[in-house]
């Protein structure tokens, strides 16, 4: 069966290794190598405990620490290598990968940064010295690696030879390997080569991504050929273009001679080769693997901003917001995706508890764009994530201003100004925003657990807002807060029974929500399980609930839920 790129090259096994978990390469060298000795152990700790939460930079100044204590322990240097690479720093990662090859060990991850460093310094030569001599990443990228580094070696006849048994060998779409085929075609001036290798039926998946649709244009208007490039974006994007691409269709449809420029030497066909890698490695489970590929790719290639924007994100999906920002921050702010940069930040920002930060990026991106909806809804966001929904509703509101006409797809707008309006305590808007963004998606469970449970909290509407309950269940039968939302309802109407059943599978989804876990303690008390009752309002109260919920729980438990509610009757609760 052959190897994909997803199967066979993920690096978090790889870190396991250097992180200590020597049985996934049993019996390799690097496995048998004692651990660094006492003198740097507790920073070889330190390093180990921040590398397993994702902190790079904490990470490199341990592993550093920990080096300088045992400069030759090939198990640091190899740790090292996957933190420095993390952060973007390929030169001491190279550097450390030398290390590593004068103590004569090698792995995948010290073969990565070692060919990276080569492909730093240009020197293709060598980069197929050390192929030859067994250095390996993974077969399809050593093939890439190599086809470009001859590519840069200017034998472009033994690079097609190694293209085309990529190709062969890839097992799987070929799309993405025709891609660096016809690059390197383009890079030596056969734009018909290069088209011809476009056209192929296996190329078909190379449209589906933006860099694709640009190299093909670029080859199409080299060709003389802008109509074809003019219909290619038009079949791709439609009328929905950003607006570096929407520059592309003008120069397109003018017949402007675009230069060809998506990998105009060997250096930049190989950071495509690294972002290219980067894509087809990630996952989910992995973030590791990508991250450090496009990294590679970015150092390779400054201006190369999709991998710089790769990179931003997955160091958001990883949790290291400021790292995020800062990588968000380093695509310039005359590129197109400069915008997209900055929702970036600014979606980090909030994250990161920052909620001031992203005002303030948006507003001033705001004032630069003062039409564009998805500004203004993040500049919303952003505000209500300070708790200032009033600035929000007006964000949202601009927002909304700009749609010609609302489709199905605009309903979150609606729904989050809802939301800020049910904060301001004004429930005639909210109100109609959510009835209003119901006839645009009448089927959104999202919005149908919203004004559903909103109608029975207000006693209003009530067989429509079960029915709206019932609905959003069926649509959305793994989320645990509609569950919760039906069995509320249920409770507020008095038919308990019918609540342990939907919260009861709330629960179990959400197991350590203290309100879900509360809720459940009440339905119980209701049905006569007062003891299982108890035993949720104490579990509520050590999943840190807001202190007025927490003041409630332990009346609850001192007195009784029938007392309370009693108590709360008498004085208007």
């Amino acid at each position: 069966m052959p190897l994909t790129p997803r199967r066979a090259f993920h690096l978090a096994s790889v870190l396991a290794l250097a992180l200590g978990a020597h049985g996934v390469w049993a019996g390799s060298a690097l496995a048998q190598t004692p651990g660094p000795d006492r003198g740097g152990a507790g920073a070889y700790l330190a390093a180990r405990s921040a590398m397993s939460q994702d902190d790079f930079p904490a990470a490199v100044e341990w592993f550093r620490a920990a080096i300088a204590a045992d400069p030759a322990n090939p198990d640091l240097l190899e740790s090292a290598i996957a933190a420095e690479l993390a952060m973007g720093h390929l030169d001491q990662a190279g550097a450390y990968a030398q290390a590593m090859e004068k103590a004569g060990h090698q792995s995948q991850i010290t073969n990565l940064a070692y060919l990276a460093d080569l492909a730093m310094k240009d020197d293709y030569r060598q980069m197929l010295t050390e192929q030859d001599k067994g250095r390996q990443i993974f077969p399809l990228l050593d093939l890439l690696i190599g086809a470009w580094a001859k590519v840069g070696e200017g034998k472009m006849s033994e690079a097609s030879v190694t293209f085309d048994k990529m190709i062969a060998e890839s097992g799987g779409p070929t799309a993405m390997w025709l891609y660096h085929k016809a690059l390197a075609l383009a890079q030596t001036g056969d734009f018909e080569g290069a088209q011809k290798l476009f056209s192929d039926p296996g190329a078909e998946g190379v449209s589906g991504l933006r860099r694709g649709i640009i190299a093909q244009v670029q080859v199409l208007s080299q060709l003389e050929r802008g109509p074809e490039a003019v219909a290619l974006i038009d079949k791709r994007f439609g009328l929905v273009l950003d607006p570096g691409m929407e520059d592309l269709r003008r120069r397109a449809a003018a017949g402007e001679p675009i230069p060809f420029d998506i990998a105009r030497n060997a250096r930049e066909g190989l950071a495509e080769a690294f972002f290219t890698w980067a894509t087809l490695t990630t996952d989910e489970n992995d973030l590791l693997s990508p991250l450090l590929s496009a990294r590679i790719a970015a150092g390779l290639r400054p201006d190369h901003v999709e991998a710089q924007l790769m990179v931003a994100r997955i160091l958001d999906e990883m949790g290291q917001h400021d790292l995020a920002i800062e990588a968000f921050a380093a695509v310039p702010e005359n590129d197109p995706a400069a915008i997209s940069a900055v929702l970036g930040q600014a979606n980090a920002a909030i994250q990161a508890k920052r909620p001031e930060q992203a005002v303030e990026l948006l507003t001033a991106l705001s004032k630069r764009h003062p039409a564009d909806r998805t500004i203004l809804a993040s500049l919303g966001d952003a505000l209500r994530a300070q708790e200032k929904c009033d600035l929000a509703i007006l964000a949202y509101g601009d927002a909304i201003a700009t749609l010609a006409e609302p489709g199905p797809g605009d309903w979150p707008l609606y729904y989050r100004r809802a939301g800020c309006a049910q904060v301001e305590g004004d429930w005639a808007s909210a109100e109609k925003d959510l009835e209003f963004a119901l006839t645009l998606a009448p089927d959104e469970p999202r919005l149908l657990n919203e004004l559903g449970y909103s109608w029975v909290d207000r006693g209003e509407n009530l067989d429509r807002a079960l029915d709206m309950l019932r609905r959003a269940v069926r649509a959305a039968p793994d989320q645990g807060y509609i569950l919760d939302s039906l069995a509320w309802a249920y409770f507020r109407l008095g038919q308990y029974d019918k609540a342990v059943v939907p919260q009861e599978a709330a629960s179990l989804l959400m197991p350590v929500d203290p309100v879900v876990t509360d809720h459940l303690g009440d339905i119980y008390w209701m049905v006569g399980r007062k003891r299982e009752a108890e035993y949720q309002w104490h579990r509520a109260l050590s999943f840190s609930p807001t202190e007025k919920d927490a003041a409630r729980i332990r009346l609850k438990l001192e007195k009784g839920l029938d007392a309370v509610m009693a108590d709360e009757a008498k004085n208007g609760g």
